[in-house]
């Protein structure tokens, strides 16, 4: 199981970059997860970059994390609420988040200014539309995501 995985690649300094729009439905997934944990796990840094991570790459770089993970709605041709771990090297441009910058190079930007483990939390949305709220597949998954974190 994906979240199986995630507990075990969570190692020394996390940083947890919750990326999407909370305006168009699922996309907001990666910003809600930000929002529900911030209070729960002061010991990791958290940043909700909206759909411009890039403006936050320099804050990132500069906690000098082991491990930063982009949490992003993606479309990867699964059942809505499927909750899959993309490796840097595996993120394919096109397939991915209508962000500004693709999360292909900021995950490859991040690593090669940190050396970190860094790899993608994807949740398959069911609708990025605006106007809608996060689906209940999508936050379903959100909720067992929040449930893992809280244990590690």
């Amino acid at each position: 199981m994906e979240l199986a995985k995630l507990k075990n690649r969570l190692q020394g300094k996390v940083s947890l970059v919750g990326i999407g729009n909370p305006l168009r439905g699922d996309d907001g997934v990666g910003p809600e997860i930000i929002s529900r944990v911030k209070d729960l796990l002061p010991s990791l840094f958290l940043f909700d970059v909206g759909e411009a991570p890039e403006n936050y790459l320099g804050k990132i770089v500069k906690q000098k994390p082991d491990t930063i993970v982009l949490i992003d709605a993606v479309d990867f041709n699964a059942p809505p609420g499927t909750i899959k771990i993309m490796e840097k090297d595996d993120i394919k441009d096109e397939s991915l988040s209508t962000h500004k910058v693709s999360l292909n190079l900021v995950a490859k930007y991040l690593y090669k200014e940190t050396s970190a483990d860094v790899f993608v939390l994807g949740i398959q949305p069911e609708t990025t539309e605006f106007g809608r709220e996060i689906s209940r597949p999508v936050r379903e998954g959100l909720e067992k995501i929040i449930r893992m974190l809280e244990r590690v």
